[in-house]
């Protein structure tokens, strides 16, 4: 089901906690809106879910307003960062309460319940206490809760922020297909990137109350459209320079490290100041009589194991840079300098402003 938000603000006294923002969440969408601590977020949750009103502007779901509509009467549900189970009941009566609400039989309650354990691989813990299970296995019990009502849409409030990484990780995983199954419309909330990037088919970045881009999560990663995306999503490596000069969809930034020819797809004219920005795992390490169509050098600081791909700290004299390699990549020698080299579509200019370092 649709959601479409139509200038919605919402003020607390002189706080603007989000200003009048156009939205529209496409019906069967995993979407995600992701963002620092008190950027708005779950503020915008909690107008689709009912439990705030706007100040200004509206919200339409399945192109019907819900203006007065209390969150009972919304076809949405809501799973909590902090789940909500009924501690002193089984399992399956937690994912039938909606259900006992509605009327139904004890019989076709816990026939239902029965059905959607079974769709998140639980049913076989139909009978245990929420204390008897494992976190992720809570996390699933809720999600079933939710789905119990039927709901035309999902929305998810950090609900994966208090598992371990390996449990998270799987749960991602979990959460991508039981949207796929289900067809429902599920909107995220999340400061996690790796979340956002991973699970969603759009998502939302927002800082300080505003909507500050809109796409997929190549979009956001590749293509930021200010310096607080470029800073926010993903790790990157961050130079300040001039423009010497533009050609077409490129220019040529002068730096302390160097003068370098990038993406200019913000614009930006001859003299103005501006960014570069260069993610990790595009800088490589040039062999002898290795040439790109940018470089620079510097001496290594130090390297950190990561796994599948290390991370090497290079300090260029006016700055350090991260470089991210492959494990098995080739030798790097510490001892003298090192050759950095980059594309020219690697590299990203964008205007002087807010970064989410600041």
């Amino acid at each position: 089901m649709e959601i479409t938000l139509s200038a919605a603000a919402v003020r607390f006294a002189e706080f603007q906690a989000v200003h009048p923002t156009d939205l529209t969440i496409r019906a069967g969408e995993f979407f995600s809106i992701l963002g620092p601590s008190g950027c708005g977020k779950t503020t915008i949750l909690r107008l689709v879910s009912g439990f705030l009103e706007p100040s200004e502007g509206g919200v339409q779901i399945g192109g019907m307003p819900m203006a007065g509509i209390s969150p009972s009467d919304r076809p949405t549900a809501l799973i909590f960062q902090n789940l909500a189970l009924f501690p002193l009941m089984p399992v399956w009566e937690n994912v039938a309460f909606g259900l006992e609400m509605r009327g139904w039989s004890k019989a076709k309650r816990r026939a239902r319940a029965l059905e959607l354990l079974k769709m998140v691989a639980l049913d076989e813990q139909a009978d245990k206490l929420p204390s008897e299970l494992s976190g992720g296995q809570r996390q699933r019990v809720a999600i079933a809760r939710a789905l119990a009502v039927e709901p035309a849409v999902l929305l998810l409030d950090e609900p994966l922020s208090a598992l371990d990484l390996k449990l998270r990780q799987h749960m991602r995983a979990e959460l991508k297909q039981l949207q796929r199954e289900t067809g429902i419309t599920f909107v995220y909330i999340t400061h996690d990137q790796g979340e956002a990037l991973t699970m969603s088919d759009r998502v939302a970045v927002m800082n300080a109350g505003r909507l500050v881009q809109l796409g997929t999560a190549d979009d956001l990663y590749h293509r930021p459209a200010n310096a607080f995306v470029a800073t926010f999503v993903g790790e990157t490596n961050r130079l300040t320079g001039r423009i010497e000069a533009v050609d077409g969809q490129s220019a040529r930034i002068a730096t302390p490290e160097g003068v370098f020819v990038a993406v200019n797809t913000a614009g930006l004219s001859v003299g103005e100041q501006a960014f570069l920005f260069l993610r990790p795992e595009r800088l490589h390490v040039l062999e002898a009589g290795e040439t790109q169509a940018n470089s620079l050098t510097g001496h290594l600081v130090r390297r950190d194991m990561e796994g599948a791909f290390s991370t090497l700290v290079i300090d260029t004299g006016q700055s350090q840079l991260t470089v991210h390699r492959v494990n098995g990549g080739g030798p790097v020698v510490p001892d003298g300098p090192l050759r950095l080299g980059f594309s020219q579509e690697a590299g990203v200019i964008l205007p002087l402003s807010e970064t989410a370092n600041d």
